[in-house]
């Protein structure tokens, strides 16, 4: 069968799984602002730390002090609209700026799902969310029965690009062949009911729980598209992120991602859906026109965009592949590519402020600068050990130091293998600046790991 891009565009469906799903990402949007705001995160993750590390070319982009309980207040009530289905457009623009802002304040809290997040909420802004059972409807007293089959389906890719990749990069030696680093994890958790002892600590398990993630995150997207496997993918979906829910701390990711997936199923069970919530809340369809299509004003600006945007949501993982080194030891390419807890890395890194000229030097305590967290995340990764020795050499300037010079004394331990040098001592980290070329002064790694 040849595929013609020209039908395949103007064909349409119900709308009522994308309004779902606006429903579904809107009310756990503003439930996660909450959940962070209530833990009291916003004030230990971008309030009291003295200095914050920032992604490259986002510099600019700093926690607002007390106004960054504004900042999340913005958010969660854009979260909210955008279920309501209120001023839609200008919710969803709102909420992913705002977020993706909260994402950039601090590269300490990099999560792949904060990353999943501002994708879909860029993505949303160019779907008719609101066509549908919002309240922009009861507004405009306009309804749209369908919408481009090519919109739900840019929400099904994107979701079968998360799993996919993720299954992709499970394909190395770590992973499969040492059941690594779920070997190092899941001993940790003898103390769950009924399992702890009896498989937490067997060594078949950690290579059943490796083998299964890799197949499961390989083929799930597939078995959703497919009508006849759908049923018990989605049980598969159930059963795969409560579980690892209850194993690790990944907040609300396994219930996103579970929501997320209802978007496979047909529409009677969205409209089933809208249908109960309708005599829930007793939704108000009087005086409401509903039409039978909803045109795209820019249908070809706005395709074009979106095309673009899944070329590079294709490509850019695998920037890696232009660095020389293990991707796993330097990380160059690593984030946004959909490598999710993969390693197990753990180092400690000791700075040496140096007189260039007289010699004379002394040590820094990290705990003078950093948080727990950020000296954790700082001692192994590369480019954070970078930044925090420009701030240290910008620090000791200002209090009057001359010739300052920033040495570190690095030792990285990667997947439960011995700890080994990971940073050139020798090399002064202040006199070198952040590019997107390979950074020469991170040590060989003394392994190799195969694969994705």
């Amino acid at each position: 069968m040849n595929f013609n891009t020209k039908t395949y565009l103007s064909e349409n469906t119900s709308a009522a799984p994308l309004a779902v799903f606006r429903i579904a990402f809107g009310i756990m949007m503003c439930f996660g602002m909450i959940r962070f705001w209530y833990h009291g995160w916003i004030e230990t993750l971008y309030i009291l730390p003295k200095f914050h590390f920032s992604y490259y070319g986002f510099e600019w982009i700093k926690p607002l002090g007390v106004y960054t309980y504004l900042l999340f207040i913005v958010c969660a009530i854009a979260a909210l609209f955008i279920a309501l289905g209120f001023k839609y457009r200008l919710a969803i623009i709102i909420f992913f700026l705002s977020f993706t802002y909260i994402e950039l304040m601090d590269k300490t809290t990099y999560l792949n799902h904060y990353y999943f997040i501002s994708l879909m909420s860029l993505l949303m802004i160019f779907l008719p969310a609101n066509a549908y059972f919002s309240v922009d409807n009861v507004l405009r007293k306009k309804s749209y029965k369908n919408i481009p089959k090519w919109t739900i389906d840019s929400v099904k890719l994107l979701l079968g690009i998360v799993y996919f990749y993720a299954g992709l990069a499970k394909i190395n030696s770590d992973w499969l062949l040492e059941a690594m680093p779920l070997k190092i994890w899941l001993p940790s958790k003898y103390d769950l009911p009924l399992i702890g002892d009896t498989l937490m600590h067997q060594n078949w398990f950690h290579f059943a729980m490796s083998w299964s993630g890799m197949l499961y995150d390989l083929s799930i997207p597939f078995l959703l598209l497919y009508k006849r496997t759908r049923v018990f993918a989605f049980v598969l979906v159930l059963i795969f992120h409560i579980f690892t829910r209850v194993l690790f701390p990944i907040g609300m990711f396994p219930f996103i991602m579970i929501v997320s997936t209802l978007i496979f199923f047909d529409a009677s069970l969205h409209i089933k859906i809208i249908n109960f919530l309708k005599r829930l809340f007793k939704y108000v369809v009087s005086n409401i026109t509903t039409k039978s299509n909803y045109n795209y004003q820019f249908r070809k600006p706005i395709t074009g965009f979106l095309a673009l945007f899944f070329v590079i949501q294709l490509i850019f993982p695998f920037r890696y592949l232009i660095y020389p080194n293990e991707l796993f030891w330097t990380e160059e390419g690593f984030r946004f590519s959909w490598r999710v807890m993969l390693m197990e890395k753990m180092g400690i890194s000791t700075f040496k402020i140096v007189n260039g000229e007289t010699g004379d030097f002394f040590y820094v305590d990290n705990k003078d600068f950093l948080t727990p967290f950020q000296e954790k995340q700082m001692s192994f990764q590369p480019d954070f050990i970078l930044e925090y020795s420009h701030y240290l050499g910008d620090h000791f300037t200002l209090q009057g130091h001359e010739n300052v010079q920033v040495f570190v004394e690095s030792y990285v331990a990667l997947n439960g293998r011995l700890s080994q040098p990971f940073i050139d001592k020798n090399v002064d980290l202040y006199r070198e600046k952040e590019s997107f070329k390979p950074k020469y002064w991170i040590l060989p790694f003394k392994d190799e790991i195969k694969g994705l």
